[in-house]
């Protein structure tokens, strides 16, 4: 068994970071390209067009597609077999703080109260690690890097159990509300069930599923969204969002969370899998 170790967890979280700045995944640049061969509107087909010619350049030069180089969020999956002798959290933090300095990307986290910048996106609670045990001995992490414009735009709400038919309701009024702060064209992360924080830990997590496997349910709040006619950064149009997807989870029979999560064309993430047996 070859032994994962902290520097190569370390590699992996600079690598992964690259990646999910400077390359966006291929699923969402199909979806931008559709949308752009089917957008009406002259000036929103203008903008998605260089929103494309950006991503291009970004992919090219491995330069930050976008200057909000976002919130870091990783997902981290532990084969059970798995028997680390170093800190994870430690080694991811490392990570972070170098391909901060060497990609580079904007210090964005600040204490919440008294705003001092850490100057390298980590501090207390912050990159953000979710921690999931699985089967086998592989170490699989995911990074998401979440900008401010769209966290921003999104809500929470607890419905009545009776409410189930508002939930598209919900998620159309929270992109109208949002209009073209979160630099549409929009993809939208929809958690039903679960708990009050439950929802939105499931709507971010949905924002990393392919976004052309959208489901009846979830195309019919797409449509909702985009008879809107918000359109690419807000200007009109077609497109107000690329995509929704929804994960559920089962909830207390007295309760109906539901949480939106926004997010802007710059649907950003990456993973890699480092294996213990090889």
């Amino acid at each position: 068994m070859t032994k994962i170790t902290r520097d190569s967890v370390v590699d992996a979280t600079i690598h992964i970071l690259k990646q999910a700045e400077t390359t966006l995944p291929d699923d969402v640049v199909d979806a931008l390209k559709s949308a752009g061969q089917v957008e009406s509107n002259p000036l929103a087909r203008s903008q998605i067009n260089a929103v494309l010619q950006n991503i291009d350049i970004a992919r090219k030069h491995k330069i930050p597609m976008c200057q909000d180089t976002g919130i870091l969020i990783f997902y981290v999956k532990l084969g059970r077999k798995l028997a680390l002798d170093f800190d994870i959290k430690d080694a991811i933090e490392e990570g972070v703080r170098y391909a901060t300095d060497t990609i580079p990307l904007r210090p964005n986290a600040v204490d919440p109260i008294t705003r001092k910048n850490s100057g390298d996106n980590t501090g207390a609670g912050i990159p953000d690690i979710k921690y999931e045990l699985v089967n086998g001995s592989k170490l699989t992490i995911t990074v998401a890097p979440k900008g401010a414009g769209s966290e921003n735009m999104s809500a929470l709400r607890m419905f009545n159990p009776t409410e189930v038919d508002n939930i598209k309701k919900f998620a159309v009024e929270t992109v109208l509300n949002a209009g073209g702060k979160p630099c549409p064209p929009v993809i939208l992360g929809v958690g039903i069930g679960g708990s009050f924080d439950k929802a939105p830990r499931l709507a971010k997590s949905a924002l990393m599923e392919n976004v052309n496997d959208m489901d009846e349910f979830e195309r019919d709040i797409l449509d909702g969204i985009n008879s809107l006619g918000i359109g690419p950064m807000g200007i009109g149009g077609d497109t107000t969002a690329l995509a929704v997807r929804v994960k559920k989870s089962y909830c207390h029979t007295a309760s109906l969370p539901v949480a939106v999560n926004i997010q802007c064309w710059a649907n950003r993430h990456a993973s890699i899998t480092l294996d213990g047996d090889k």
